[in-house]
């Protein structure tokens, strides 16, 4: 992988290959990146359909009702927020990648690809097929796609790592509970996870030779761009987790580092599982946080407000550009 400092790649147009390659291979090309386009809108709106199909219309007006319209507009403040802040993911691995795309492609690219992936689940898979669908036609290739997936993915882990391990430190008592673990372990987990981000810190600034791992050779970021991962990773976590603690303000007063001491630590064990939208993280984290209550309620709202609002508009934005693409 090359550092930010590597040169600026060639960039082919948008509905144009470059004229060396066999008009047969463009258009093998075409087909099965088209099927993969297709493939994401049709579980798109399969997974739209099951998620809102386990709860009756009654149950979902009557729990949109029941949040006071402040608390709802807020939670979509923090969730558009997020989202914003996910763009900024693609924009710094482009620039680790070498390619110096304007932040709109980016931001079309990320957006239209993690508001599928986050339902479709295994993000890093199904949401770097989107990309490419993008990417490719901006002048990325397999390999530099796969560069801007793996350091996002890579964002995402540094981001959970940093407000989980300030969370932890800061109400160990929470995750203690929620865990089952002693307050020191929490404690000394929660230091472990701040000193592998330090080590990755460190190792961004004094490591300066190629690591290579079989084929693949690759170096660490800048140390300023390794920041900015962790800012932006660690921001991104902040927004969500205060998305869900809007919706569950809506039912019951509880503070917000509570939830997000909360969700961090439940978020790690379904990043690690792979699960779509965070299936079990949201139930984990607001029966921890009211217990006995009925769930149905601000599960619904975050739900509804974080993966199923986005989803259309990712599949729209799909479409769209697969439209305006098939016309040029």
């Amino acid at each position: 992988m090359t550092d930010t400092s590597a040169p600026t790649f060639s960039q082919a147009s948008d509905d144009t290959l470059p004229a060396t390659q066999p008009a047969r291979k463009k258009r093998f090309r075409l087909r099965w990146t088209t099927w993969i386009a297709l493939a994401a809108v049709i579980l798109a709106g399969t997974l739209l359909y099951r998620t809102l199909s386990g709860y009756s219309l009654d149950e979902i007006v009557s729990s949109i009702r029941s949040v006071p319209a402040a608390r709802l507009g807020a939670a979509a403040a923090f969730m558009a927020a997020s989202y914003l802040t996910l763009t900024l993911f693609d924009y710094l691995g482009l620039r680790y990648a070498g390619h110096r795309l304007p932040w709109r492609r980016a931001a079309l690219a990320s957006f239209t690809a993690l508001s599928l992936g986050h339902s479709i689940g295994f993000a890093g898979i199904s949401s770097g097929a989107i990309r490419y669908r993008f990417y490719a036609r901006w002048g990325l290739n397999v390999e530099d796609v796969a560069k801007v997936v793996l350091f996002s993915g890579l964002t995402v882990a540094l981001g959970l790592m940093s407000l989980g391990g300030i969370a932890l430190l800061i109400h160990p008592g929470g995750a203690a509970e929620l865990t089952g673990l002693a307050s020191a372990t929490v404690l000394a987990a929660g230091l472990g996870l701040l000193l592998l981000v330090a080590g990755y810190l460190a190792a961004s600034a004094f490591v300066t030779r190629p690591l290579t791992i079989r084929t693949w050779t690759f170096r660490m970021p800048a140390l300023k761009l390794a920041l900015a991962q962790v800012g932006v990773g660690a921001l991104n976590f902040a927004l969500v987790a205060a998305c869900l603690h809007q919706a569950i303000a809506g039912f019951a007063a509880v503070p917000y580092m509570s939830v997000a001491t909360a969700y961090v630590t439940a978020n790690t064990a379904a990043l690690m599982a792979h699960v779509p939208g965070g299936l079990g993280v949201i139930e984990a984290t607001v029966l921890h946080m009211i217990p006995g209550a009925n769930l149905i309620g601000a599960v619904l709202i975050f739900r509804f407000v974080y993966f199923l609002v986005p989803l259309p508009i990712g599949v729209a934005s799909l479409v769209a550009s697969e439209y305006l693409v098939r016309r040029r």
